[in-house]
């Protein structure tokens, strides 16, 4: 997987805790939402992680009359040499291994839904009949955090689904020179494959047989249970935060930790992990109430208040 990283970063500069944390995902099995303003390079990342894992990749632009049938696919009437009609399934571009979905906020919520069956269970319900969708299969989805207007804000199930919210900043000073000199010349750097997706599933029951210590786990739940309002002994969690991350949060993180340790060639999580895992995993699954925005809190602050107590 380190060379799968360094491919990455041949394509990707100055980006590399967004490198890091996409791997991260991959590893895990999970899918991730990707939250940048345009031009930061997310639709290249895919592309590249794409490329280096050995995967299938699909692109779909969600725009507001994209049906969920242009997503899932639908069935067709045709007529069959004996005279004879019948429906045959014409896939869509969800059966792949992975699926960029690009300002997945712009499209309508029936869409958006199309999407939830796909992401927890790997498999799609059309016309009554079950279709798997291929393994590994991972949905990077991408949102811009600025223009809101003709959006549809993601429900809190499906955001549930994304394993981790990567939020990608602007480079600094050195990569955004590195950047103009590498894109705008005659040519410009391409990875190389360096899994397949058999090796990358191989990858991700690793991931699973990693002992995690005590220390760990108490972390995770200490720092998940803390996030709610009703049970968290902080008064920065009763006060600003309206609800919090459920179960599915501890699991996401305990197999993100796993996926941090082998990304960096270790035998075992540790806390540092847990710390360093907490807003990707925690950002998306909590909700602000009124009186944290009037008084100008953020959830990366909440966020920074949880992991404190664990250091």
């Amino acid at each position: 997987m380190n060379r799968a990283r360094q491919e990455i970063q041949r394509v990707i500069i100055g980006q590399d805790q967004v490198v890091d944390q996409s791997l991260i995902t991959l590893l895990a099995g999970g899918h991730a939402l990707m939250v940048g303003v345009p031009g930061l390079g997310k639709t290249l990342l895919v592309e590249t992680l794409g490329r280096v894992l050995g995967l299938d990749e699909m692109r779909i632009q969600f725009t507001p009359d994209l049906m969920p049938a242009d997503i899932l696919g639908s069935e067709v009437l045709e007529e069959g040499d004996d005279g004879k009609r019948h429906f045959r399934f014409i896939k869509g571009p969800v059966f792949t291994q992975l699926l960029m979905g690009d300002e997945i906020n712009r499209a309508s919520p029936r869409t958006q839904s199309a999407l939830l069956q796909a992401m927890q269970e790997g498999r799609v319900s059309i016309a009554g009949e079950y279709h798997r969708l291929p393994q590994p299969f991972h949905v990077l989805a991408t949102q811009n955090p600025i223009e809101q207007e003709g959006t549809y804000p993601l429900p809190e199930a499906q955001l549930d689904r994304f394993l981790a919210q990567i939020n990608i900043e602007y480079p600094d000073s050195a990569s955004e020179r590195e950047i103009i000199l590498a894109t705008t010349g005659v040519s410009r750097a391409q990875a190389d494959r360096v899994l397949t997706s058999e090796k990358l599933r191989d990858a991700q029951k690793l991931v699973r047989h990693v002992p995690v210590g005590d220390s760990v786990v108490e972390a995770i739940l200490t720092l998940v249970r803390s996030a709610r309002p009703e049970s968290s002994p902080l008064e920065l969690v009763q006060r600003h935060v309206a609800w919090g991350p459920g179960p599915r949060a501890s699991q996401a993180l305990m197999l993100a930790v796993r996926a941090r340790a082998v990304l960096d060639g270790r035998l075992a999580p540790s806390v540092d992990d847990v710390i360093a895992l907490a807003k990707p995993v925690l950002q998306h699954r909590m909700a602000l109430s009124f009186s944290a925005r009037s008084e100008g809190v953020t959830l990366q602050d909440v966020v920074g208040g949880l992991t404190e107590q664990l250091r």
